[in-house]
């Protein structure tokens, strides 16, 4: 059977050419160009987010608070009543029917941010280190990012770039990770940027067909992980900040290896390899066709894409509906399942307990303080930064270094990363995302072990 790809024989019109090359150099310049500032490398996209953040200014809470109030009003509104002017609209029913599940969180997420706006209600939820860590240090960072980033999102998907990247990247992305080589924009801009970010462009690769189930699942628990200026924050917490360059380096590692291992097992090997729609993704998708090179093809593939683009009010239409749907979709998840997690965390032993099955583990690695270690093996997964405020009381500096990167190199917590992949379109259930979160532990702790006793 023919390879469709070497049919693609796109017209190269310097219209087709420039509509591939101007959108896509400003996507790379505001998503994936490294930005120097005090606190380390971050992206374009997150310092206008912070600039929003700041024009906001204390505004901020009220208009999360608006936002998530509505999307509970609007919910109800389409769930219970179902009036002819929302159910005709196909996006606003799309944005606002949701199965029973979803359309109880949205309503827990309206009260919770409503009492922690106001200051009202039990210290349980509105306490600094619950609801109010999650209303005022959360959400209006993910209000200014889903803000921008979702608008100006088609950038890197509309206009040909990520087939350019897929063409070049797959005979890397494939045997390592039997991943698209498309999936590499989603890292990149995760690692420099924001792991929120990279779920909300694999989200709507997966609703756009570019990613199979199992394509999309993995991505968003293996490749969404913290920026660089974030690993900072973690590994100052733990008052290590002078062994930034091992630290990070030896949570590269523990990424890479965690990336090869843990989608060949269960739960994401599971997953099946259709697209959203159920159909068989091709498999010939990825081949280089026969007398063309890598460049080349990349080139012809990301031109055809941009070819097909012809409405500009459409793509700006479509970062629009990107913005709201992760804004009024995702930020009442956050704020509820986030706020619950952190109350078990704070206000229960329950993660301390659990832990307790890694003192073993961490004594055969001759972790120091293995018990005080133990109890932050598995709260990160409430929220990544509680392990480091945990292990900062540690005495062993190899203990605190095993406990920092762990924490990063666990990459899920419910508290953002979690939330958004249940708030998404990717294919992950809650029961799936603790198990990965542990087999991410099982296979990263050893590799970290093994690299902090080589360091101390």
């Amino acid at each position: 059977m023919q390879n469709p790809s070497t049919m693609i024989k796109p017209e190269l019109s310097s219209r087709n050419v420039l509509m591939f090359l101007i959108p896509s150099i400003l996507g790379i310049l505001l998503f994936m160009a490294p930005v120097s500032q005090n606190e380390g490398f971050t992206i374009p996209v997150a310092v206008f987010s912070k600039m929003i953040l700041a024009a906001l200014g204390e505004h901020s809470g009220f208009v999360v608070t608006v936002i998530i109030v509505l999307s509970a009003v609007f919910s109800t509104l389409a769930c219970v009543f179902k009036p002819d002017w929302l159910m005709r609209n196909s996006f606003l029913s799309s944005l606002f029917i949701v199965s029973p599940v979803w359309f109880a969180v949205r309503i827990i997420g309206a009260v919770f941010v409503f009492m922690s706006y106001q200051v009202i209600g039990p210290e349980l939820i509105v306490g600094k280190d619950t609801g109010r860590f999650i209303f005022s240090e959360l959400l209006p960072t993910l209000l200014a990012v889903f803000l921008f980033a979702g608008m100006f999102l088609p950038l890197l998907t509309n206009f040909g770039l990520l087939e350019m990247f897929g063409a070049m990247l797959s005979r890397i992305m494939r045997p390592l990770f039997r991943l698209p080589g498309r999936s590499a924009v989603d890292c990149a801009t995760s690692w420099l940027g924001d792991g929120s970010v990279a779920i909300l462009m694999s989200s709507k690769q997966y609703e756009q067909g570019f990613y199979t189930e199992r394509e999309a699942a993995v991505v968003g628990t293996t490749f969404s992980a913290v920026s660089i200026s974030f690993s900072l924050v973690v590994i100052a917490q733990v008052g290590l900040e002078h062994m930034f360059v091992p630290f990070y380096l030896t949570v590269c590692l523990a990424g890479f290896i965690a990336a090869v291992i843990v989608p060949r097992l269960p739960p994401l090997s599971w997953k099946k390899d259709v697209l959203v729609n159920g159909e068989e993704k091709p498999s010939e998708n990825d081949e280089l066709p026969i007398g063309e090179n890598v460049f080349k093809h990349g080139f012809n593939m990301a031109v055809h894409r941009a070819s097909g683009v012809t409405s500009l009010r459409n793509v700006c239409k479509e970062g629009l509906h990107n913005a709201m749907d992760m804004l009024f979709g995702v930020l009442p998840i956050v704020m509820a399942i986030g706020t619950l997690a952190l109350i078990v965390a704070e206000h229960t032993q329950f993660f301390a307990i659990i832990g307790m099955p890694f003192v073993p583990l961490l004594e055969l690695l001759h972790i120091p303080e293995a018990a005080a270690a133990s109890q932050t093996m598995v709260i990160g997964f409430a929220d990544m930064f509680l392990p480091a405020i945990l292990a900062a009381d540690i005495n062993s500096e190899l203990t605190r270094f095993v406990v920092a990167a762990l924490s990063v190199s666990q990459l899920i917590y419910m508290s953002e990363v979690g939330a958004l992949l249940l708030g998404s379109r990717i294919p992950i259930k809650l029961w799936e995302m603790v198990l990965i979160f542990l087999l991410r532990t099982l296979v990263t702790l050893p590799v970290i072990a093994g690299v902090a006793h080589i360091i101390f």
